[in-house]
């Protein structure tokens, strides 16, 4: 069950000028694009990291380490799988 909450985000927020305004899906979606492909081009495997969970099933953490390794080009990803 999900408790509502005032403080609970409904929309996708965007940093401009410093602050954090309202974005439309599409736009906050394309800043991730965007972010993700200048990841890649960098081909710096320091650039990004993922966390992962070991609560989620065995298919979904071998997807995010598969689109770690092979879409982004790096070994970074940890999860809580050692606790």
């Amino acid at each position: 069950m999900t408790v509502p909450s005032k403080s609970r985000l409904t929309q996708p927020l965007v940093r401009h000028n410093g602050a954090h305004r309202v974005a439309s899906w599409d736009e906050a979606l394309e800043r991730v694009t965007q972010a993700f492909q200048k990841s890649i081009a960098r081909r710096d495997p320091r650039d990004f990291g993922m966390f992962s969970c070991s609560k989620t099933t065995n298919e979904l953490n071998y997807t995010a380490q598969k689109f770690v390794r092979t879409v982004m080009g790096t070994n970074n990803i940890d999860s809580c799988n050692r606790t």
